[in-house]
């Protein structure tokens, strides 16, 4: 049996670069510590000995470059959209996979244990967020590339747009909220108390 592998999205925190929409509400700096903050709470959120975590980090020439992130295995993404991104993640892959970003910091190893158990019966598994899109996506690598095709990325119809593009079962997890503008940062530490 193939050990599961857990890929998180990760932008390297450079400020005015990540978490652009919520410095909108809350300004660059702070932006990017909360982002810094949220990105180490999910690392350490997720990390489980029975799956692989892996880095994918963007812009490349940052993998082992970013304090906080040592000791983690890191890859490049490839660049383009996050469909061309994901695609090259699921094709060079084999075995169980699941994709998570850094929006999502409520999210717990708890989660990604019950997204590769539901894989196991099921073509994909995705965890909702509350704006339409996932903050969970996994199906067996390696991924047929038309998976990303005519998704409207960062939308309401984000994640009905790529389950349309499954074949076979899908299930879900529970719902979490994306951290991507002040409203969203309020909701979170209301409920979650992050």
């Amino acid at each position: 049996m193939i050990r599961p592998t857990l890929v998180i999205f990760a932008r390297a925190p450079i400020i005015g670069k990540a978490k652009t929409r919520l410095a909108a509400d809350i300004g660059i700096v702070h932006a990017k510590r909360l982002y810094c903050a949220m990105t180490s709470r999910i690392i350490r959120n997720v990390s489980d000995p029975r799956w692989n975590v892996v880095l994918a980090v963007t812009p490349a020439r940052y993998i082992g470059q970013v304090r906080g992130w040592d000791g983690q295995m890191q890859t490049g993404q490839v660049r383009g959209s996050l469909s061309a991104r994901l695609a090259h993640m699921f094709a060079s892959r084999k075995g169980p996979m699941g994709v998570i970003g850094t929006d999502a910091p409520q999210v717990r190893a708890s989660d990604i244990a019950r997204g590769f158990r539901f894989l196991r019966s099921n073509a994909a598994v995705f965890g909702p967020a509350d704006d339409g899109g996932f903050w969970f996506m996994a199906m067996r690598a390696p991924v047929k590339p038309c998976v990303f095709d005519n998704v409207r990325w960062s939308s309401g119809h984000t994640l009905k747009d790529i389950q349309a593009n499954i074949r076979g079962s899908v299930a879900r997890l529970r719902t979490l909220v994306d951290v991507d503008d002040g409203p969203a940062l309020r909701r979170v530490r209301q409920k979650y108390r992050f």
